[in-house]
């Protein structure tokens, strides 16, 4: 699988144009990427934007960073093992981080809770006691796509599956479901391969 990170700038578009609302439609959204260099069509287009409605909800300012963001992220996905159906984080001053996360595999649902150092690591622990992978984490970046309070944040690791080293990313609003994306990233490149080359197998790892 390839692919290339997209930037406003690398067509020849200003940075950080506003573009879109929470009422915007499925046509609109479509010309817009269009008009990015995007052509999206079927389900591609109907995952890119529910995600776009989702983040709609959470932003009052939607722009062409966010977009691409949308558009990279499902660039870098493969056939989903594990979707990312619900996501709970704990943490402050005092407590010990903790997550509960729920996934879908095909038409079930799976929860588990993790702890960890940080609600990051509580998530990833909470991961792995539902897929019965563990991965140990090798580098972890973050970069905001927009600026704001509100910035749609990417993140970027890597994380050694008992050997395997594997590249996952993720976005959102909120860093700790765009770690959790990006882990879940990492861990449907690593299955995949066996889905692919075996139907079936991936049901000997996790629940």
């Amino acid at each position: 699988l390839t692919y290339e990170i997209m930037r406003p700038q690398d067509i020849g578009r200003p940075a950080n144009k506003l573009v879109l609302g929470k009422h915007s439609g499925r046509h609109a959204f479509k010309v817009r990427l269009r008009d990015l260099g995007v052509d999206l069509d079927g389900p591609e287009l109907d995952k890119a934007f529910k995600r776009f409605k989702d983040l709609a909800d959470k932003k009052k300012e939607v722009y062409d960073e966010d977009l691409l963001a949308i558009v990279n992220d499902e660039m870098t996905q493969i056939p989903e093992t594990y979707v990312l159906d619900y996501l709970h984080f704990l943490s402050g001053t005092g407590l010990i981080p903790s997550a509960t996360v729920r996934l879908r595999r095909e038409d079930q649902a799976f929860q588990d809770s993790g702890t960890g150092d940080g609600p990051v690591e509580a998530v990833f622990s909470a991961v792995d006691a539902i897929t019965g992978i563990k991965g140990r984490l090798l580098d972890y970046n973050l970069r905001a796509v927009t600026q704001g309070r509100d910035a749609m944040g990417e993140v970027s690791l890597k994380v050694d599956f008992d050997g395997t080293v594997v590249v996952g990313k993720g976005s959102s609003t909120d860093v700790i479901e765009a770690s959790a994306r990006a882990y879940l990233n990492a861990i449907n490149r690593l299955v995949w391969p066996q889905r692919r080359e075996k139907p079936g197998a991936e049901k000997e790892i996790g629940p």
